[in-house]
């Protein structure tokens, strides 16, 4: 198990590129059920999640191909084709949907096309219970019968499914994707009501568009899709990550260093730059995307919610705690989306940061400087957290179970050393 090692103390300064949004790419991979036409996707990030996702849908017969001569629309990942021209199984087993939850974003797109599917319930997560349930209540309003036997969700409208009205009582951005994608295909007109506003939806629709969806309200919490007998074939470059943008923007300002993020995309971060703004971090854009450093030398405490897309985004909470450790004054910062979601706060306690934990928030005082130390990844974002860390702390820190942090960060040690940090990947036996 590999485990990543970082002498801090080092500015980060030079440019970085941004890669296409994991969160993005996930639901656009799984819209290839949708049509027996190619779906080929640009800029598609190289991740563990990635590899398996694209797993499980070969399984449902999605034949996968890259062409490294393909246009590149200015993409830095990969162009590659998906193409499901026969759905060989409708069943996603649980030993592949236990690896991401993701995967269930198979079930609306199966249902829809094939008018049934058989999906595993997906296994626990560290960050606290998510469940599916507005995914299956809102199939059942478009027309499924839906049972759960057995871990599995089991799904039939041979009928086909038909539109409805869907009113989400919680913003879930999975449900969204899910009964998006099913609509697609739905007799008659679907109305998805308070549905999530974030980019990677948006991108989402703006690909099912491209393959002939008929989808009004995009960026807005009510989508409106009437359904078509079929959907074809399109060419789609996934929407930048915002938050591994978010996620470098911190790293520059933990540091003192100055970077420009390629394809960085501040439309996409307003909640987050009116924050760090107010922590002591200047933004400013350039032609290929925007520059971040710190304003006047010194970070300062601030306090942060997290809410759902425009609100501050909880996939960033974990990093903005690690900058926080070594802001003046002291920061709160409260996770109103997941619960479990303070695992990285003892991790950076090892490091010298001072931080109490009280129910849904947590209160860090700043503290001069952190020691590095052997630390232990809990999740995808603690571990981005941890890595943050020992990018500004004296000594050295191993950060341990990198496997979290290989799911949604491209080449991280590459782009970081290029800009630098002194961070290596050590091989363990």
């Amino acid at each position: 198990m590999d485990k990543i090692r970082i002498r801090g103390g080092r500015p980060l300064r030079g440019t970085l590129t941004v890669g296409g949004a994991k969160n993005a790419a996930l639901p656009l991979m799984t819209a290839s059920l949708l049509t027996d036409e190619t779906l080929t996707l640009a800029q598609l990030p190289h991740l563990a999640d990635i590899t398996t996702l694209a797993n499980l849908l070969s399984q449902h017969g999605v034949a996968f191909g890259m062409d490294g001569s393909a246009p590149q629309d200015g993409a830095a990942g990969r162009v590659v084709d998906l193409t499901a021209k026969e759905i060989t199984s409708t069943t996603a087993p649980y030993d592949l949907v236990r690896k991401m939850r993701a995967s269930v974003l198979v079930l609306g797109a199966l249902v829809a096309r094939c008018g049934v599917a058989k999906v595993s319930l997906p296994g626990g997560c560290a960050i606290g219970a998510r469940p599916v349930d507005l995914h299956i209540k809102g199939l059942v309003q478009m027309g499924a019968e839906i049972e759960l036997e057995g871990g599995y969700i089991l799904a039939a409208a041979p009928g086909g499914l038909r539109g409805a009205q869907i009113v989400f009582p919680t913003v879930s951005v999975g449900a969204t994707e899910n009964l998006l994608m099913a609509a697609t295909l739905a007799k008659g007109e679907t109305v998805l009501v308070n549905a999530a506003r974030e980019p990677e939806v948006t991108d989402l629709a703006r690909c099912l568009i491209a393959m002939g969806a008929e989808i009004e309200g995009l960026g807005t919490d009510t989508l409106r899709i009437q359904g078509k007998d079929r959907l074809h074939g399109a060419y789609h470059t996934i929407v930048p990550d915002r938050i591994e943008t978010g996620t470098y923007a911190m790293a520059a300002a933990i540091t003192g260093g100055d970077l420009e993020l390629i394809n960085g995309r501040l439309e996409h971060l307003q909640s987050v730059t009116k924050v760090l703004s107010g922590a002591g971090i200047a933004f400013s854009p350039t032609e290929r995307g925007f520059r971040v450093s710190r304003a006047n030398g010194a970070l300062t405490g601030v306090d942060v919610m997290t809410e759902p897309f425009p609100g501050f985004p909880t996939d960033l909470q974990a990093q903005m705690m690690a900058m926080m450790c070594v802001a003046d004054g002291a920061a709160m910062i409260t996770e109103t989306i997941f619960e479990n979601r303070f695992m990285h706060a003892p991790e950076l306690a090892r490091m010298g940061a001072k931080i109490t934990v009280h129910g849904a928030s947590a209160l860090i005082r700043g503290v001069p400087k952190l020691t590095g130390a052997p630390v232990m990844a809990t999740d995808l974002r603690a571990s981005v957290s941890l890595v943050l860390a020992g990018l500004a702390a004296d000594g050295e820190t191993e950060v341990n179970r990198v496997y979290h942090l290989d799911r949604g960060y491209e080449r991280l040690e590459e782009k970081l050393s290029a800009c630098g940090a002194d961070i290596e990947r050590i091989k363990v036996a």
